[in-house]
């Protein structure tokens, strides 16, 4: 072998182990939260793919990364996803990060890694901060099975969705936005009934970080009363 195909061939090589998306969950709340690994992925990264710049502007300053940011979000990610393969595939090194916890969990994120994958393209997730972990882990809620089903459909769906649930015996985790929440407990007390354990985690790792445990009819009630603010995780019991 010539010197020449030698060192294209050490180049190659170095593409190939440069070419990888990585995978970094941030922060839901308590900027303590953030791993070393994860802040040294991102300044060593070539490119953060960031839901909105504005609000991972503000992580990035924080620990004084400077790495160029592009937005990746619902609304542009399926137009995205060849051009960002065509970058890791020159030997980029990306990295993808959601407004809060890790990507790809009620975030974008599935359509580019799984082109990653289709496109033999390495993608590596670090472990890190996701708010159904510790929602579950508290609710005092069986753990050992459970069932994620993020957000609920809004409209279409709705009903067909929580009827096939009221028959789910796994522990439920679902996402909610505070003007919803009430309507959603609603809904639990309608199709799962009115004695259905449930465990309300709001604005986890915050300052004003609160669980309200109870049965189902409780726990709206006590949020009727005192209307809900910030990142909401419902944990619901399976059926007996």
């Amino acid at each position: 072998m010539c010197e020449d195909s030698l060192k294209d061939c050490k180049f190659d090589c170095y593409l190939a182990f440069m070419s990888k998306l990585y995978i970094v969950p941030t922060p839901i709340g308590n900027l303590k939260d953030m791993t070393f690994r994860a802040v040294e992925v991102l300044e060593q990264a070539d490119l953060i793919l960031a839901e909105d710049t504005r609000t991972s502007g503000k992580l990035l300053k924080h620990f004084e990364i400077t790495t160029p940011m592009q937005s990746h979000h619902m609304h542009n990610e399926h137009k995205m996803v060849e051009s960002l393969v065509n970058k890791l595939k020159s030997g980029t090194t990306i990295a993808l990060i959601s407004d809060a916890g890790t990507p790809a969990i009620s975030d974008p994120g599935f359509l580019l890694t799984r082109a990653c994958v289709e496109n033999a393209i390495e993608v590596e997730c670090l472990p890190g901060a996701t708010a159904f972990v510790p929602a579950l882990v508290n609710s005092g809620l069986p753990n050992d099975k459970f069932v994620f089903e993020g957000f609920l459909p809004v409209k279409k769906g709705r009903q067909t969705r929580l009827t096939f649930l009221a028959e789910e015996t796994r522990t439920m985790i679902f996402y909610e936005s505070p003007h919803k929440l009430i309507k959603t407990l609603t809904n639990f007390c309608e199709y799962f009934g009115e004695d259905r354990q449930v465990s309300v985690s709001r604005e986890l790792t915050k300052l004003y970080e609160e669980t309200v445990r109870g049965t189902a009819k409780e726990v709206l009630e006590y949020y009727t009363n005192k209307p809900p603010k910030g990142e909401i995780v419902i944990v619901v019991a399976g059926k007996k």
